[in-house]
């Protein structure tokens, strides 16, 4: 009695591994045991991979990189100092006779110019017919 159930433990410890190798596929004899396409996809896709990372590494770098300099360059800004405030500029002192030729000559300006413009004003607001 003992016997059977050694027997009968022993086929059913024996019995899945054996069931398991049945069901894996078996290439055909004289075949090449990996599917060279597939192999050739996967390197493919791994490769592709691998230059997404490294494609995504190097734009964060970039990143990196652009925030610093424009840290460094906020820094050096603020470090540079504040440009001196100059006073206005005084008015060039002229005689009176000076003053009284340079207003004369400017209102002659005015006057030319309102007199030009006059005529533009004229031919746009005539009449349409």
């Amino acid at each position: 009695m003992t016997a059977l159930r050694l027997l009968i433990a022993l086929v059913l410890f024996a019995a899945p591994p054996g069931l398991a190798q049945a069901q894996t596929w078996q290439p055909r004899p004289g075949a090449p045991a990996i599917d060279p396409h597939r192999y050739q996809a996967e390197q493919h896709r791994f490769e592709m991979e691998r230059l997404r990372a490294q494609a995504e590494q190097r734009e964060a770098f970039a990143r990196q990189l652009e925030i610093e300099a424009r840290i460094s360059r906020q820094r050096i800004e603020a470090a540079r100092p504040p440009e001196p405030v100059l006073p206005p500029a005084l008015r060039a002192l002229r005689s009176p006779e000076e003053e009284r030729t340079l207003r004369l000559s400017a209102s002659e300006r005015r006057a030319a110019t309102a007199a030009d413009t006059g005529q533009i004003d004229a031919w746009l607001d005539r009449p349409h017919d």
